[in-house]
Order: structure tokens, then sequence, then C-alpha cells
């Protein structure tokens, strides 16, 4: 019948990121920087003052000049784990997660047990703060305390959720937490979505990469569970369009519903097979019945679906 191209209706793709932001003081050479309360939050004089050209010049230097494939920021960590210095605890993640490492050495960051952290413009080895003790440099415009992140990219809206103990990308004003689900989604979805126990306490069903961390977008389906987009997408294009774990249609089917329609008046079934009756079960909406067996697919009752399938002949 060929291939039909179908979007999923209301249900956002959601980028999780692990990114954060505090609102932290910092002193270094006896002037005091913070991170502005502001919609912007970046590293500016605790006054708001625009007196002191040379300290925004000294906070301001190397900005967006150092980092790695991660993060743009003027710092590295020490491992609290290994007691390697790396650049972001990706990097550090990457790199001892390696298929060539040994099994039983293979590990991921502790985050939050981050301490130590290196000034990228000195190479002054000090405790997480913002302000380098040493030369005064803001070694990121965006820094949570908690989460140890710091970040010159202010461009991706960083915001630390309670909810769910990290940081996240994209604008708290855009981002709601659901408590249930157990993670932050869009709010597109807020009056919309199916709560789902921990959805996103889970590996995605087709990678198995553990999503509520996972730095690749993650769509809600319809059902309420959670799958990479990228593996959403694979899943479409091999015209699979149910849900991995509870086989629920993933978007809007009823345009294929009606070619089953046609395609089955199409196809008589012979005559020793017209009067043969099986009973259904539902994928889509639970409900059972019974119905006139054909070869190409049975149809629900209850919702006119053809995601069915057959549990006595």
């Amino acid at each position: 019948m060929g291939e039909v191209a179908m979007e999923i209706k209301h249900f956002e793709a959601q980028q999780f990121v692990l990114e954060d932001i505090q609102y932290t003081t910092c002193k270094s050479n006896g002037t005091e920087a913070m991170c502005s309360k502001r919609s912007n939050q970046e590293c500016i004089l605790a006054d708001g003052s625009t007196g002191s050209a040379h300290t925004a010049e000294v906070l301001e230097k190397g900005i967006l000049q150092y980092g790695c494939l991660h993060y743009r920021r003027r710092c590295r960590i020490r491992a609290p784990c290994c007691n390697e210095i790396f650049d972001c605890r990706h990097c550090h993640n990457e790199a001892k997660n390696n298929i060539k490492i040994d099994h039983k050495h293979r590990h991921d960051i502790p985050r939050h047990q981050v301490r130590q952290v290196i000034c990228s413009l000195c190479g002054t080895e000090q405790e997480v703060q913002q302000v380098c003790i040493n030369c005064g440099v803001c070694m990121g415009r965006f820094f949570c305390e908690t989460c140890k992140l710091f970040d010159d990219d202010t461009s991706k809206a960083q915001y630390h959720c309670h909810g769910c103990g990290i940081c996240r990308i994209g604008g708290r004003e855009n981002f709601f937490h659901c408590y249930k689900c157990g993670c932050c989604y869009s709010m597109l979805l807020k009056n919309s979505h199916p709560c789902v126990e921990g959805a996103m306490h889970h590996d995605c069903p087709v990678c198995f990469e553990y999503l509520f961390d996972s730095r690749n977008d993650v769509t809600v389906l319809p059902c309420g569970h959670t799958i990479h987009k990228n593996c959403l997408k694979e899943m479409q294009d091999h015209l699979q369009y149910a849900c991995p774990l509870c086989s629920k249609s993933v978007c809007d089917m009823s345009k294929v519903w009606e070619k089953f329609d046609m395609e089955i008046a199409a196809t008589p079934m012979p005559e020793s097979y017209q009067n043969k009756m099986v009973w259904i079960l539902c994928n889509d909406c639970g409900k059972t019945s019974n119905v006139q067996f054909h070869v190409v697919a049975q149809k629900c009752l209850n919702c006119k679906s053809y995601n069915t399938r057959q549990t006595r002949g």
C-alpha cells in the first residue's frame, strides 16, 4: 500500500542535557562578582556598576575560547573518582567507558562530588567557584554550585530543576516538572500528556540508552512512554508505528486504517473462510471483539483500529 508519512501531533521532542544555573557570589582580587538573577544571568559586577572597565575585562577574558566539544568554559575539573583532570564530565565518561577500558574499571563521574577545578587561563587548581581566585577570570558565565556546571554559552537558556536534581536547557519558562513521570516536559504537554510512573527513568526501548540524563532529544509518545526522537524516526522509516513497550499507535493512523478498509474490501476471502470468526484484542483501546477473520487484518469494533492481535480463533 506504500509508505504513509505521518507525524506525532502535539508531542514535542525535548532535549535533556545536564546544564545548571545557581545564583552565587564570588570574590576575586578584592572585587565581588555575581551571577545576575536577570533572565540572561551573566557574570557581572555585584553592584551592577559599569565603572570598573578593567574588572569587567578580566572577568570576560578568554570567553568562548576555551572548552571542549560539550561546553565552552574556562576551567577543567578534577574527577573525584579517579583523580584525573578532564575538560568536563562528559569527556570523563567517554574516556572511562571506552571499549578499550577494562570492564571492571569503567565508570561515570559522580558530578555532584566534584570539588576541584583548574583555571584554563592561569592553571590554578582551586575549590569549585565561579571566579578564579588567582587571575580573577569568570570561569563560566553560567555556574551551578550544585551540579558543578560551568558554561560560557548563554544561548542554551540553562536552568536547574530541583525535581530532577539536575540541570536542563531550553528555559525554565518553557518546561514543567511532572512528579509522577519524574522529569521535565514541555509546557505544551502540561495538560495533555498521559502520566506514566517514572516514564523517563528507564532505557530507550530501541537503543537502550538511559533516557533521564541523555544528551539526545527525547519524545513523549501518546501512550506516555518515552523514546529518543531519532530512534522513533528510524522506526517510522522502517514502517513501524507502534510503541515498542505497549504496542499502542505512536501517531494518528486513521488514514492508514482507511487504506486497510479499501484493501480488505478489494480482497474477498475464500468461501471456506467467509464465516470464520475470531477473537481479537485491540492494542490501542484494550477492548476485545469477536470479528470476521481476514488475512490482511482484523478491525476493532470499538475504536475502528487495525492495530489488533488475534487471541482466539
